[in-house]
């Protein structure tokens, strides 16, 4: 079963002869190969999407809206399968992929009102005779260049604005699990949107930088790691194009002496081991202000990390996470776990031996928890992106609050005390985008806008929410001034109007 692209309405297959592999994270294997797009099919592709465009954000914001709605009930209808592509493509566990549909399935139900997220102003009488009203207009043509770790979601957060905006949308996904973004496409057809308006169009780099180079598309998301994002955001804007651009992460919470042992430890096993830790929102560096704190923690949490279940996701609903996404992913992991352990930390759940028996190939990394980690160490700096969790004693709150104000990224953080004080002011103060009190992942809901700051960010304004109806669209202003008639004799004579 190849993959190849979605073009105006239908699977085709690719022309440049180039492939790439689809694994089987459990297994190591290959499952199937995905077409790779030359610089010329995404070209096509992006003429198509021209083509389309007009007709479709010619109309009614209401009628955009009513594809969504039917978009919702077309995602609840599939959930299984898409959650069952998902998981057989990424490795995580279906329950967790199925949260990954569900969070982009609830950014559809949000551009639903596209309607009302699209009204203008209007200013009645704002000189004699004149009025003055806005309207947002789409874009035209966007690419969306999207990332492993959340196929489903990551994609429905950027395609449902955009759509709902009026424009059309070249996707890119990652070609390590592209099955899900093409059901989403066929299921958008379905859904009554016109053929060639959300084309997909599977690639590595000479398709990126084609969409990023072709004078067609207006505006450009991408989400991956921060230095990718930093090269799409230079090109994208260098090339005159409207681009928001989502970094990578390394995300603190902080464990204040008052809070519930209990519950933090709860929370930094959910929120830093679930998925594989392959999320930019895992708590990846907890920080438990005081020795006493620390040692508390610790005692709560080591027994809860051993116990962990690592395994492939069809082993049921009882696996905590499954294997990473390829070898190298892998490989890069262990090589950070080691050097934690070369600089100087204290391994305190040392999983660097493990084998899942009959998975020996897979791509399985146990869990991994640090102590005693120092800022200076590559494991506390650099975003690891898999199942290691690095502690970080702090001796006082304006030490731990230092701590995630001085470090490069800024996408999210969380606290948890019982001491409102110290909450508010965290929430205050924290130069970070997304902030949780005694919440792990403070991901926003759909109605909410999700960005981080510092080096998670490039661009202006964040997704979905607000944000990505402001990105998707563009505001024109209109000012009218019409002449007053004196109608004499059946015909009217107009007279000037003073200012």
């Amino acid at each position: 079963m190849d993959i190849g692209h979605f073009i105006n309405g239908k699977m085709v297959k690719g022309t440049s002869g180039q492939q790439g592999d689809i694994m089987n994270p459990a297994t190591g294997e290959v499952q199937y190969k995905v077409d790779l797009a030359s610089a010329a099919e995404m070209n096509a592709a992006i003429e198509a999407a021209a083509a389309a465009q007009p007709a479709w954000g010619a109309k009614n914001p209401q009628v955009r809206g009513r594809v969504m709605m039917a978009m919702v009930g077309l995602i609840n209808r599939d959930m299984d399968k898409l959650a069952e592509a998902l998981s057989r493509e990424h490795g995580k566990t279906i329950p967790d992929a199925k949260g990954d549909v569900q969070r982009g399935l609830e950014v559809v139900e949000y551009c639903i009102g596209a309607a009302e997220l699209l009204k203008g102003e209007y200013t009645v009488g704002a000189g004699t005779g004149i009025d003055m009203y806005s309207m947002r207009q789409p874009l035209g043509v966007v690419g969306s260049i999207m990332p492993f770790n959340f196929p489903a979601m990551m994609p429905l957060w950027h395609i449902a604005p955009a759509l709902a905006c009026g424009n059309a949308v070249v996707l890119k996904p990652s070609e390590r699990d592209p099955s899900v973004p093409m059901m989403l496409a066929a299921l958008f057809v379905e859904a009554g949107l016109p053929e060639g308006v959300f084309q997909v169009v599977n690639g590595k780099n000479e398709a990126v930088d084609a969409l990023l180079d072709n004078d067609i598309i207006q505006g450009v998301s991408f989400v991956g790691s921060t230095p990718v994002a930093q090269y799409i955001y230079s090109r994208a804007t260098a090339n005159g194009k409207r681009a928001q651009c989502f970094g990578g992460a390394k995300n603190h919470m902080i464990i204040m002496p008052d809070a519930d042992m209990d519950q933090a430890a709860d929370a930094i096993v959910g929120a830093g081991f679930g998925a594989a830790g392959e999320r930019c929102m895992a708590i990846s560096v907890a920080v438990p202000v005081g020795e006493g704190t620390a040692d508390r923690l610790l005692e709560k949490l080591v027994p809860r990390v051993e116990k962990l279940r690592v395994a492939p996701y069809t082993d049921g609903d009882d696996v905590d996470y499954g294997p990473v996404v390829s070898a190298e992913a892998k490989e890069r992991i262990l090589g950070l776990i080691q050097s934690g352990v070369d600089q100087g930390a204290t391994l305190v759940v040392d999983n660097r031996d493990f084998k899942l028996q009959g998975y020996e190939n897979g791509f399985f990394v146990g869990p991994h928890l640090f102590d005693n980690v120092t800022t200076d160490m590559d494991i506390y700096k650099t975003e690891i992106f898999g199942p290691v969790v690095c502690t970080v004693r702090a001796e006082t709150y304006d030490d731990a609050l230092k701590m995630v104000m001085d470090h490069d990224y800024g996408n999210g953080t969380a606290i948890f005390t019982r001491d409102g004080d110290t909450a508010r002011d965290y929430a205050s103060r924290v130069n970070v985008g997304m902030v949780g009190i005694n919440v792990p992942v403070p991901v926003p809901l759909a109605y909410h806008t999700f960005g981080g700051w510092k080096k998670s960010m490039f661009g202006d304004l964040n997704q979905h929410g607000p944000d990505s109806f402001k990105f998707y669209s563009r505001t024109k202003t209109v000012t009218s001034r019409w002449p007053s008639g004196i109608k004499e004799g059946g015909e009217f004579h107009f007279k000037a109007i003073d200012d």
